[in-house]
């Protein structure tokens, strides 16, 4: 798991707030989910993750709620944490009413 990832001076930051560390990244970016919402890719770490590779002697409970934010070129934007997976959401499009 000696993978390296493309950190922005933001994430760098935030990860060292928010006390994930490289280890905890690289399981998210190895085994989280990903979501394509407001124009962004998300990688996390929910519940599902944690039970489905649990089975699989995998210990991602150190990992559970991390999210990571990623650019389009695959660098890191930003990392935290939050359990609540709703509040990634796909954006409400407007479509145009011609007449």
């Amino acid at each position: 798991m000696n993978q390296r990832y493309v950190l922005t001076d933001h994430a760098q930051k935030r990860m060292q707030q928010r006390h994930i560390t490289p280890h905890i990244l690289t399981q998210v970016m190895r085994y989280g989910r990903i979501i394509h919402a407001r124009g962004a890719t998300y990688r996390v770490i929910g519940r599902k993750e944690v039970s489905l590779y649990a089975g699989a002697g995998i210990d991602l409970r150190a990992a559970e709620g991390v999210q990571v934010l990623l650019a389009t070129d695959g660098a890191v934007i930003t990392t935290f944490r939050n359990h609540d997976l709703r509040k990634i959401r796909p954006s409400k499009r407007r479509h145009a009413h011609y007449h």
